[in-house]
């Protein structure tokens, strides 16, 4: 069984780790966030939407804008991020039947999935903007794997992780 987000999902929390890292005092330009995260910048347009509508970034508009967290890292969870692009549907689905569950609203399974649910719910919880960012391995994309995300996002090096990539001419 794999947790997997949507891409919509997956480009929310790459964007706003990069409001994270980025931040130097200024806003931070969707072109920028892009470009350091692999983001398709249509696609990061809607994304940075929602964040916006989420109260998680604040955008500015005009020649010196962009976009800044609303509110410092240490209080944004990464739930709340998922929550603010990922489609929860109102009517949850059976693992079993792929509909709703019986009529009495269970299954055989159901309370063992909507445990599971709740756990995973509570992890990304517990788990914020700015722990995230300071953490020492985190991978942002595939070409990236390797590198230390403050690495990837700000481009300035830092200590070299496992052996070097083959060069090829």
């Amino acid at each position: 069984m794999r947790i997997t987000l949507t891409r919509r999902g997956d480009y929310a929390v790459r964007a706003a780790l990069a409001l994270v890292t980025l931040d130097d005092g200024h806003p931070v330009s969707a072109r920028r966030i892009a470009e350091r995260m692999g983001i398709p910048p249509r696609f990061l347009a809607h994304v940075l939407t929602d964040l916006v509508r989420a109260g998680i970034a604040i955008g500015t508009a005009g020649r010196s804008g962009g976009y800044r967290l609303a509110i410092p890292a240490s209080e944004i969870d990464l739930l709340r991020v998922v929550d603010a692009v990922e489609d929860h549907g109102d009517l949850p689905r059976c693992v079993i039947r792929g509909g709703q569950c019986r009529t009495d609203g269970t299954c055989e399974v159901h309370v063992a999935f909507e445990a599971a649910n709740a756990a995973l719910r509570h992890e990304l919880a517990a788990a914020n903007l700015a722990e995230l960012a300071r953490a020492d391995r985190v991978p942002v994309r595939a070409d990236d794997l390797g590198r230390d995300v403050r690495t990837a996002l700000t481009g300035r090096t830092a200590h070299p992780v496992g052996p070097p990539r083959p060069r090829y001419s």
